[in-house]
């Protein structure tokens, strides 16, 4: 019992102590902050800049606790490096320098405290987001105890040792089967990471969802099936069938996969085409990590018999684009496409930027057209499961 009550409170315990104190302090402020930003008739008189100030106020000074504010927007879900808290932590760093040339000293963030000038002028680059967590109005309220459940959930999973790695690529066949991570963004850019959730990966069979709604967004839909359908094959990823069309049935199957990517961009050379989806993936991440692996690109290219028989069956049944004048730059492309690298926590982003008709939540930057972004959505549905697709429509 005496090891008990001594003993050093764990990792665990710690992490519940932290969450209590950010769930009490971000109540706090909520309760308060209802009132101060949410009655129009109150703001007539006192901007969103004032009302905010009052709330994170120190008293007895003219002063408020920037840190303090980290800490419950942390609580909300939103992180420092937030882009759309950009401005706000670039002007707060600024008067930070000058603080620390005037006084020779570094401050924490969580003792950041500023005059009533300087927090009014460092929160209204970011106000409306500010405002919008302060009123509780993120798509998830509790989320630190949505959090906790979330870590439960990975905890549980960590112990899962079944399956097996891809091995279909020499390069995929290497990857260490230990490593687990996963990483949430919500439509409002609410964020949590867990594990190896910044170790990078091929993103390989992913891209063909985006490769398609990029597609479709720079030509349209109509133009884009065309050339292919929209219906469950029914058949492996890879099989060397068409419909009865002769078009791939879908754009989530290989042979569907390899036309969309020749749609893109297809008349400006390899390179161009290659840095504009490549910059279009950056786009739909917020600017999270996105590269490439070109040990993977040269390996999917080396073993790559099964698509070149898929493709030039197509050629035979004419379903290229005209523009497509040879099979090895549109195999180089689609290779080179899967062969992109992402992380848990810039796919969490992408992910989250579908769910959000197209706009990036962490940038607010529209990515994906309204209606390409609907059309991917179904196709994953329907489709994106390969051979499986039915049974999984049918469970969920």
């Amino acid at each position: 019992m005496e090891r008990q009550l001594h003993s050093v409170p764990s990792e665990r315990t710690l992490q519940n102590l932290n969450g209590m104190l950010e769930s009490n302090l971000s109540m706090t402020v909520l309760s308060q902050s209802l009132r101060g930003l949410s009655m129009p008739y109150e703001r007539e008189t006192k901007s969103q800049e004032d009302t905010i100030f009052e709330l994170f106020k120190i008293p007895g000074k003219n002063e408020a606790s920037i840190g303090r504010l980290l800490t419950v927007l942390k609580s909300f879900g939103l992180r420092q490096d937030d882009p759309r808290l950009k401005p706000m932590m670039k002007k707060l760093r600024a008067i930070e320098k000058e603080e620390e040339e005037k006084t020779n000293e570094a401050v924490e963030p969580k003792h950041w405290k500023l005059d009533m000038d300087q927090f009014k002028e460092c929160v209204g680059y970011s106000v409306d987001l500010i405002s919008q967590a302060l009123q509780n109005n993120l798509v998830i309220p509790g989320w630190i105890s949505f959090v906790d459940s979330i870590r439960q959930i990975y905890l549980q999973c960590l112990e899962i040792t079944d399956g097996n790695v891809a091995t279909y690529i020499p390069q995929l066949a290497r990857q260490s089967p230990n490593k687990w991570g996963v990483s949430i963004c919500t439509v409002d850019g609410q964020r949590v990471s867990f594990g190896d959730s910044k170790t990078p990966f091929c993103v390989q069979s992913v891209s063909k969802a985006f490769n398609y709604a990029i597609a479709a967004s720079d030509l349209g839909a109509d133009m884009v099936h065309s050339y292919v359908g929209q219906e469950p094959s029914g058949r492996l990823f890879n099989d060397i069938c068409l419909d009865t069309k002769n078009k791939p049935h879908n754009p989530m199957v290989n042979s569907g996969a390899i036309i969309v990517t020749s749609l893109i961009k297809n008349k400006v050379n390899m390179a161009d085409r290659f840095d504009y989806v490549l910059n279009q993936y950056r786009k739909i991440a917020g600017g999270e990590y996105i590269g490439f692996n070109n040990a993977t690109f040269l390996s999917e290219r080396a073993t790559a018999d099964r698509n070149y028989a898929l493709s030039y069956y197509m050629k035979e049944k004419k379903c290229f684009p005209p523009e497509t004048t040879s099979l090895t730059d549109a195999l180089d492309f689609y290779f080179q496409l899967c062969s992109i690298e992402g992380t848990c926590e810039s796919l969490s982003v992408m992910a989250a930027t579908l769910a959000n008709g197209g706009v990036c939540p962490i940038t607010n930057e529209k990515c994906i057209d309204s209606h390409p972004c609907r059309d991917v959505l179904s196709l994953m549905y329907s489709c994106g499961m390969y051979d499986a697709s039915g049974k999984f429509s049918f469970s969920v």
